[in-house]
């Protein structure tokens, strides 16, 4: 177990500081973080059922965890799981208490480090933007938006002086990528939209 430990901190304390110096140098915006809650986000969300109560709880539980999930929160568990598994033998503590909370350590730190990402993402998202200014406003379909609000697709426009990337439904049929659209109402950060021409 103690080779084992020493892998793990050895291998994501160093990936750990990789990223580190990449984010203060500026690379941090490109490093190829997998967020497995980009899932929810695009095609995958028009087979979601809203309909029962209890599975739309079930599903943002779900979904808040996959939220967690990202190569920077993996680091993290394995980096505090093998760190916190060389202190526990260290401290002569025998193989399975050691197990055990190398486990929770590594657990807690990829909660702590993702729940830190969500926060900072949603701050980075948000900012001092107010999503009714674009009611009127024409963009363009990234992720195509399912009919009959069915779903999320995503779309980017310009809005306040920047291009935004923003979550988007339609009443009508489904909106294939690449169309343009017209947002015709917003409801907190997801915009309704329509194709362009469309009364």
């Amino acid at each position: 177990m103690e080779t084992l430990y020493i892998l793990c901190a050895t291998i994501g304390g160093t990936i750990l500081v990789v990223q580190t110096i990449l984010l203060a140098i500026g690379g941090g915006h490109g490093d190829g973080d997998f967020d497995a809650g980009d899932l929810h986000d695009g095609h995958l969300d028009g087979h979601i059922d809203h309909g029962h109560g209890a599975d739309h709880g079930a599903d943002h539980a779900g979904d808040t965890f996959l939220k967690l999930l990202s190569f920077k929160t993996l680091v993290a568990f394995v980096t505090f799981f093998g760190l916190g598994g060389l202190a526990c033998l260290q401290g002569g503590l025998s193989s399975v208490p050691s197990l055990a909370i190398a486990l929770g350590a590594g657990f807690l730190a990829l909660y702590l480090v993702g729940y830190l990402m969500m926060a900072m993402s949603r701050l980075q998202s948000k900012g001092n933007l107010d999503f009714r200014n674009a009611v009127g406003e024409r963009g363009r379909v990234y992720l195509r938006v399912p009919g009959s609000k069915a779903g999320l697709g995503k779309i980017t426009l310009a809005l306040q002086g920047r291009t935004v990337e923003c979550k988007a439904v339609t009443r009508g049929p489904e909106i294939p990528s690449g169309s343009d659209v017209r947002v015709v109402s917003v409801a907190a950060d997801t915009l309704e939209v329509e194709p362009v021409g469309k009364e």
